[in-house]
């Protein structure tokens, strides 16, 4: 069996995606999995051992470009796929595998796809509370899988894979000493302020974690910069010496990979955290107005800190800065104490 599946376009979500992905290989353990997706994410599918070939999705987000898709589908014909899942919810995710003519073309029913998909699923959203239950649920006969319940267990989570001799390269080519444990904080989120821990908050707590012994590493892409700076600049002359901020200054490869090297990881609700579960590092996971009851970090080695409940769909905070009250109200002790307990915890597996 040949398949072809329509990945997301965000980091988090291209993560979760692979528990489809694991989850069609052990069902069908002959078949070839291709993935068209935005050419950033060729990095996390190649280290995804069920994924054959990453397709590269040319079109921006929210781009609609029928031409293009037209041409896409046609070019895809002779590739022979033989079913397609079609993860994003929109119309246009849709057209290229019915362009691409796929006999068999699954995914739920999203903006008017009828015709474009016809193994067409209705979503129940209680009956499936988890994304990655969703994703999952379409490797199964919708006749089987009504909700979360009917899904086999245990469910295949995410699992990225990298070598040591990986570790030792990328850590010399960015100078990190491995003699000294690092800990990786992701200060950023792709919604901004609202979806932040206070930069303030993670000053307090590298100071407390170079005081102790750690070395900590900043994560993000270049809109973190500033926020990174901001961390550096609350440490002391001789804290900051043990502070890389390498937000802005790293490709996905390698942000991947000096993840894998780090002994531990707080971060916000953002797609590193995925990568992070993925990796299967201890990790400390700070959610305010986002809901880990939809998208938690997929790992048993991960602690969710969150003070509120529900969903609040809040983009800009409502206290100073921007910052959301409920993640001001997370203290740096509490975080350092979770933190320390998975590490312990970890040491002994």
């Amino acid at each position: 069996m040949k398949i072809l599946v329509i990945g997301p376009s965000w980091v988090g979500d291209m993560m979760m995606s692979q528990s489809l992905y694991r989850t069609l290989k052990a069902r069908y353990p002959q078949a070839i999995i291709d993935v068209m997706a935005p050419a950033w994410c060729r990095p996390l599918l190649a280290r995804m051992p069920e994924v054959n070939e990453a397709i590269a999705m040319p079109l921006g987000h929210g781009t609609l470009g029928l031409t293009e898709r037209r041409r896409l589908g046609h070019s895809l014909r002779s590739n022979g796929y033989d079913k397609a899942y079609v993860l994003p919810n929109s119309f246009k995710s849709a057209l290229v595998p019915f362009f691409a003519g796929i006999t068999q073309r699954v995914g739920w029913r999203g903006e008017m796809r009828y015709g474009l998909l016809n193994d067409l699923r209705i979503l129940h959203k209680p009956a499936f509370p988890l994304m990655v239950q969703r994703y999952v649920a379409l490797a199964y006969d919708k006749s089987t899988i009504t909700s979360a319940k009917d899904i086999p267990q245990p469910l295949l989570w995410p699992m990225l894979n990298v070598t040591d001799d990986e570790q030792k390269r990328t850590c010399a080519a960015f100078s990190i000493d491995r003699a000294r444990p690092v800990i990786g904080f992701c200060p950023g989120a792709e919604f901004g302020p609202a979806k932040r821990w206070p930069h303030y908050h993670y000053g307090t707590l590298a100071g407390k974690l170079i005081d102790a012994g750690y070395q900590i590493i900043l994560f993000g892409s270049a809109k973190d910069k500033e926020a990174g700076s901001e961390i550096i600049a609350a440490l002391t002359p001789s804290q900051q010496e043990w502070c890389r901020n390498l937000a802005g200054d790293t490709q996905l490869e390698e942000a991947v990979i000096l993840l894998s090297a780090c002994q531990g990881v707080v971060t916000n609700d953002s797609g590193l955290m995925h990568v992070a579960a993925a990796l299967n590092r201890p990790l400390v996971a700070l959610y305010g107005p986002s809901s880990p009851d939809f998208t938690p970090p997929l790992s048993h080695q991960a602690k969710v800190i969150r003070l509120i409940e529900g969903y609040h769909k809040v983009r800009k905070g409502d206290a100073a800065e921007g910052y959301h009250q409920s993640l001001i109200d997370i203290t740096p002790d509490s975080v350092l104490a979770a933190l320390t307990d998975l590490l312990a915890a970890s040491k002994d597996n």
